[in-house]
């Protein structure tokens, strides 16, 4: 069902900084910052020859990475995503399974302009899962 890695998402208290060292130190080619009020983050893109890095910032007091960052203030892995092509029989086989998916279940649009689910970490080793329609 799945396929191939989309991205590794890490949340990072300070979104420059991280942009700045991803840049400068690994020479690598990162996107603008951009907000996703809906989704509570200011993203960057890393783009690497296999995959990308998403670096995720905290976009206000209420994003949901906030609770994340105070567990972890230095930032750390927040989230793989894998790319399916259907994310509405991934969500219906997933759910037949015995696994949850969080919020209502819906898809909404996610960073990419397409549309995204999550996966309750506790149903996966411990990892949030993001589910993107390609």
């Amino acid at each position: 069902m799945i396929g191939r890695l989309n991205h590794v998402a890490i949340a990072v208290p300070d979104l420059e900084a991280a942009t700045a060292l991803y840049r400068d130190t690994l020479g690598a080619t990162v996107s603008r910052a951009v907000d996703q009020p809906d989704h509570g983050v200011t993203t960057v893109f890393i783009e690497l020859p296999n995959t990308k890095i998403e670096l995720l910032g905290a976009l206000g007091d209420a994003s949901p990475i906030a609770a994340f960052l105070a567990k972890n203030p230095v930032g750390g892995m927040h989230h793989v995503c894998y790319e399916v092509d259907d994310i509405l029989a991934a969500r219906d086989q997933i759910v037949a399974q015995g696994a949850r998916v969080i919020g209502d279940g819906e898809p909404r649009v996610g960073a990419h302009d397409k549309p995204v689910l999550f996966l309750h970490p506790k149903d996966f080793c411990g990892t949030l899962i993001e589910l993107e329609q390609v």
